[in-house]
């Protein structure tokens, strides 16, 4: 595993995300702009954690996946599910 290669990544897809279109956030007093909330990614030796979900092996094709898409400069797709319109 390529740890600097995939922090790199990360680092590419923050910048992406930061620059992306803020939500609006309809209040009582009328409505405001907020960024979505970061998702946090754990990277071990032997696996990850995202979110405070399961931890993945990196032998799981799933966590292949997820660090391939990382890798290629996209957004995991395993995340498409919890954000069906985009990070």
């Amino acid at each position: 595993i390529d740890f600097d290669l995939i922090l790199e990544k990360v680092k590419d897809l923050n910048v992406l995300a930061e620059e992306s279109v803020c939500q609006i956030e309809h209040t009582p007093q009328g409505a405001r702009l907020r960024q979505p909330e970061p998702i946090p990614l754990t990277l071990y030796q032997n696996g990850i954690v995202m979110y405070n979900g399961p931890f993945q092996p990196y032998e799981h094709p799933s966590t292949q996946q997820c660090l391939q898409d990382i890798v290629d400069g996209y957004f995991p797709s395993e995340l498409q599910m919890h954000y069906p319109d985009g990070i």
